[in-house]
């Protein structure tokens, strides 16, 4: 979870009780499920924190009837003992499991699926509950047509006890590998989970560039850390394994950490955003109505007026990044503002610029610049479907070439004395209607080049 800001902002109002759990009155949300004003045993709580020098992160708490809100929680959880008694011997805690392999990790957006509270005798479990989150990600546009681009890894944990402290009630303790648990800052439906001990199973994975927790319960809940971690990932999502309303979360967690994207709700209690603070970097937030936009050419003016895959047309609606006046979001209700909802237009454009941040859309099982001779086969794969592949030899183009994954390099002209080594390119690109920004398009080609000789 990304934030540029947190300012103090004032709550009144109730909690919607049914969507969060019984929480102390003191726990106010007004605007589309807004979480932020502490109760009385939170402030306690983070007073001793704070006294500890504990660390602390910026968490979005998600409701069941789709809206979001924020809360801080603690780093640690205070469930997870030192020494894992029970669990030193455990066969399998730590093993790597691909559930979808695509290729190379340089190439690809690498996602690590870790479980918590899962016994030994609960791993297929668990290897199920992985399996069913990734595809309620991946079937969600733009993941859905570009599913090849990713790897998914399933990281054991083995726990000594099945379940998550907090299911079924707040009294329910569980000895578990990560310290999952409900009831977080005494909000139900927050699933805080110890940070470090995820990244010490995080590392475990080939690479890490999404990390999603899911717990063994079929109680809804989650939560969204804000985590710069330096093994690359940002944000740790958590999920219920067993509940498949839960699989949105990560997926609106995902629109921060590889889309860059702003939250697009704000809560009704709070102030007008502060002008003096600026244009805001995000991409799907602006000071600015859809006129200013188009009049400047920035932002999102390329889609203003397209209907949106999230209900209605691109423009400029008031209330955005925590704020309702000041600030403008895309459209009415994506899924940036509340889940269930579809990424809008920039939100898409946004979302496949960050996933070739981490992957590419040519690779092939001859790295490139191994020698070749006219003996050889070249193949190269083109991951994401309508990709566009063009050839070169020495700068120029090789029409007879073009969109053909397999070459027989007898067939490839090689002018010049015997010896003489020539230079074959293959040229990748994604077509993708769905990015318009040329800054971003720059990222949708790929080259890959191999000397030749004969």
């Amino acid at each position: 979870m990304r934030h540029r800001r947190f300012g103090s902002i004032v709550l009144t109002g109730a909690l919607a009780l049914a969507a969060l759990g019984t929480a102390p009155a003191a726990f106010a949300g007004p605007g589309p499920g807004a979480v932020d004003g502490p109760s009385a045993a939170a402030v306690a709580t983070a007073a001793v924190a704070a006294a500890a020098g504990a660390s602390r992160h910026r968490v979005e708490v998600f409701a069941e009837d789709g809206s979001i809100g924020r809360a801080t929680v603690p780093a640690a959880s205070p469930y997870l003992t030192g020494d894992r008694p029970g669990l030193a011997p455990a066969a399998g805690d730590g093993e790597v499991t691909p559930i979808l392999r695509s290729g190379d990790s340089a190439g690809k957006v690498d996602v690590v699926v870790i479980g918590d509270g899962y016994t030994a005798a609960e791993q297929e479990k668990f290897h199920a509950d992985a399996a069913a989150k990734w595809q309620e990600l991946s079937a969600v546009e733009p993941y859905a047509g570009y599913r090849n681009l990713f790897n998914v890894w399933a990281v054991a944990t083995v726990s000594a006890d099945s379940g998550i402290t907090g299911d079924p009630d707040r009294a329910t303790v569980r000895n578990t590998a990560l310290g999952s648990y409900f009831w977080c800052e005494d909000i139900e439906r927050l699933l805080c989970v110890d940070t470090k001990a995820v990244e010490n199973y995080a590392v475990k994975a080939p690479q890490a560039d999404l990390v999603l927790v899911v717990a063994n319960t079929a109680k809804y809940g989650g939560a969204g850390y804000n985590v710069a971690s330096p093994l690359g990932y940002d944000g740790i999502a958590t999920v219920a394994g067993g509940n498949p309303k839960a699989g949105q979360i990560a997926v609106h967690e995902t629109g921060h950490s590889l889309g860059k994207l702003a939250d697009e709700y704000f809560y009704d209690g709070s102030d007008t955003y502060p002008a003096g603070e600026g244009e805001p970097a995000e991409p799907n937030i602006s000071m600015y109505t859809a006129d200013r936009l188009t009049h400047d050419r920035a932002k999102w003016y390329r889609w203003i007026g397209r209907t949106s895959p999230d209900g209605g047309a691109v423009g400029s609606y008031e209330g955005g990044g925590y704020y309702p006046k000041g600030l403008y979001r895309p459209t009415e209700n994506s899924i940036m503002r509340s889940l269930g909802r579809e990424f809008n237009l920039p939100g898409r454009e946004a979302m496949i610029a960050g996933f070739y941040r981490h992957a590419v859309p040519l690779t092939s099982p001859t790295p490139a610049g191994t020698p070749l001779t006219r003996a050889d086969r070249l193949t190269v794969d083109l991951p994401v479907a309508g990709t566009t592949l063009s050839w070169s030899l020495d700068g120029r183009p090789l029409p007879q070439l073009r969109g053909r994954t397999a070459v027989d390099l007898r067939t490839v002209p090689l002018p010049g004395p015997r010896g003489r080594v020539h230079t074959l390119t293959a040229t990748a690109t994604d077509p993708t209607p769905a990015v318009l920004d040329p800054a971003l398009r720059a990222g949708l080609t790929a080259t890959l080049s191999w000397p030749v000789t004969r």
